[in-house]
């Protein structure tokens, strides 16, 4: 495949939205990572010409409906994540790989830290350190999301005749 299609990016986020979706039960509720998110991430960084704010706006939007949380906060935690991403999009080419991976860190957290603002807005309790848990183990999904969606998307090469 030598570029992403837009198909194949709204495939891929709708295979986060169904692990999102899947039931964890005990410690994986606490560990479960943000697919959506970083899914999202990956296509906002990697082809912002198929991915872009609106599309984030959306993702939100459908992470709301689907959890059951106050309608908007998804939405606008990653929107304004996307808005962050996609303003620093252009310098990650002079960027090593371990500056990109504490790069999409630093995002993940802050998504968290919006959604967390945004709760507390809404009247829930304060959580305990155990909330920022997702945003380790979405950069080890990252990791992965990074080498198995890069190895699809990566041109193949051809024999020369």
């Amino acid at each position: 495949m030598d570029k992403p299609t837009r198909l194949y990016v709204y495939i891929t986020l709708m295979i986060a939205l169904l692990f999102q979706l899947f039931p964890w039960t005990g410690q994986g509720i606490i560990l479960r990572p943000d697919f959506m998110l970083v899914v999202l991430l990956y296509w906002l960084l990697r082809a912002p010409y198929l991915c872009n704010i609106a599309t984030a706006w959306v993702v939100g939007l459908l992470m709301d409906l689907s959890t059951g949380s106050l309608l908007g906060q998804h939405a606008l935690a990653f929107t304004l994540t996307a808005f962050i991403a996609l303003s620093f999009q252009k310098r990650l080419v002079l960027f090593s790989a371990m500056q990109i991976v504490s790069y999409v860190f630093a995002l993940l957290v802050f998504t968290r830290f919006t959604l967390l603002i945004l709760k507390l807005f809404a009247g829930h309790e304060a959580p305990s350190w155990h909330y920022f848990w997702p945003a380790v183990t979405s950069i080890i999904l990252w990791q992965f999301l990074r080498l198995v969606l890069g190895s699809i998307a990566r041109p193949k090469a051809g024999k020369a005749d």
